[in-house]
């Protein structure tokens, strides 16, 4: 089982409403690291839910892989923000996975908790200069997060 960190801006989507909806295909990366590490996801893999560009950017909760790599379809609709004109059905070149609400955090893991912790120092989330949306985290660093965030997992 691996472990990711997803970032999502609440006003576009929110972990809110992740949970209302249930599931969600995760559509409109479009940083080939960020896909490639999406296109290496597995069914069940955990999945920490990051709200950015807020007034208080943090993790939110947790979401689980519920379908594994497939095309995005945003890159084939024209009056999609996502769309890609090079990007044919015969050669896609974005992907998306679906991942669904599994436990929301007692608490806030902002980013100040994130620095703080001697656990998480070798995050990539936290290296200057990182903005992918889409990052790997070790299972050392999955658990001390929901910890921080008041669960037990």
């Amino acid at each position: 089982m691996h472990h990711w960190l997803m970032k999502s801006e609440p006003d576009e989507f929110s972990f809110q409403e992740l949970e209302r909806k249930g599931k969600e295909p995760w559509t409109g990366v479009r940083n080939y690291q960020a896909r490639n590490f999406m296109r290496s996801a597995k069914a069940d893999d955990l999945v920490l839910f990051y709200h950015s560009n807020c007034n208080e950017p943090g993790i939110v909760g947790v979401a689980k892989v519920s379908k594994e790599a497939f095309d995005d379809p945003t890159q084939f609709e024209p009056k999609s923000d996502y769309y890609d004109a090079k990007s044919t059905k015969e050669n896609p070149h974005w992907s998306c996975i679906e991942v669904s609400f599994h436990q929301g955090f007692k608490r806030l893991v902002g980013l100040p908790d994130l620095r703080d912790s001697a656990a998480l120092k070798d995050m990539l989330i936290l290296r200057p200069g990182n903005r992918l949306s889409v990052t790997p985290v070790t299972a050392a660093e999955f658990k001390a997060i929901v910890a921080l965030g008041g669960l037990k997992k």
